[in-house]
């Protein structure tokens, strides 16, 4: 029998060289003994039972495999809340929870205070931006939209889980919207924009793991954002803030694609944490 001590020091060394995060073990170790982290650090000298041992090592070897740990375990944080996650949706990553803030930052400047608005969050996948905002603004009615029913199911469950009031509709982009008549506000996305040329630079747990049509248009990246100057001219209300996520190569060409389609926009692009181009923001006037 190994102590918990010992099957942390065999995994973090059996990832490390694999060419893996080593601080997957401690995550993957705390999922499989149910613990958090400061019993397991006080715990370290125990023996690790039979079963856990035989689910740690499994888990283990899944991840030197390739798996990402947040499907392994079946969660990833998002804006400080726990959201549920699987192979059927993208996992939340932290420069999404940048264009969240940047999107509550900017509302306020371009709405009254109170006021009520329709948002909606096209390509919602886990649904981490729209359960997020739901839950951060009361007086946001939010829907989201995705093509797939699988991650619709993720998305509601989530919804459900972190008592969250989100409206979810099945289809291509903004198409459901467009069918039932519906306006909104706010418009937010984070579409598939890796480009097919940068597909080959990501690492083989993104690439062979997440969902690949969240990840890339297979094309040069920018197919949904053209798609979208042509759909949000008929969903906007008079005034509508738009906020993308993109790629770090994409500023200058998406902010030229809105200029394009809409005279008069304030667009803004915003850096993230790592001083790369990551977010969107555009106010467009239907009269302009």
């Amino acid at each position: 029998m190994k102590t918990i001590f010992e099957a942390l020091k065999w995994a973090s060394s059996y990832l490390t060289e694999a060419g893996r995060e080593e601080n997957a073990a401690e995550l993957l170790l705390l999922y499989d003994t149910g613990m958090d982290r400061s019993k397991l650090l006080a715990s370290l000298q125990e023996q690790i039972g039979e079963d856990e041992l035989y689910r740690f090592e499994r888990h283990v070897d899944m991840h030197k495999e390739g798996v990402p740990v947040q499907y392994i375990i079946g969660r990833e944080f998002f804006y400080g809340r726990e959201f549920i996650v699987n192979d059927d949706v993208l996992i939340p990553r932290p420069e999404t929870e940048e264009v969240v803030y940047h999107l509550l930052e900017k509302y306020r400047s371009v709405f009254s205070e109170g006021e009520q608005l329709d948002v909606v969050d096209v390509g919602t996948g886990s649904g981490a931006i729209a359960v997020t905002l739901a839950l951060e603004i009361k007086n946001f009615s939010v829907s989201a939209i995705d093509i797939s029913k699988e991650a619709l199911d993720v998305a509601s469950a989530n919804a459900e889980k972190l008592g969250a009031e989100v409206h979810f509709l099945q289809g291509d982009l903004l198409e459901p919207f467009i069918k039932a008549g519906k306006k909104a506000d706010i418009i937010v996305s984070n579409p598939p924009y890796i480009s097919e040329e940068e597909m080959a630079d990501l690492s083989e747990i993104v690439r062979f793991h997440e969902p690949l049509h969240a990840l890339t248009d297979g094309g040069n990246g920018l197919k949904f954002y053209k798609r979208f100057m042509e759909a949000i001219p008929l969903v906007m209300k008079n005034t509508a803030l738009v906020v993308f996520e993109i790629g770090w190569k994409q500023g200058a060409a998406v902010k030229e694609l809105i200029l394009h389609a809409f005279k008069g926009a304030e667009v803004e692009v915003l850096k993230d944490i790592n001083g790369k181009d990551r977010t969107i923001c555009a106010v467009i006037h239907k009269n302009k």
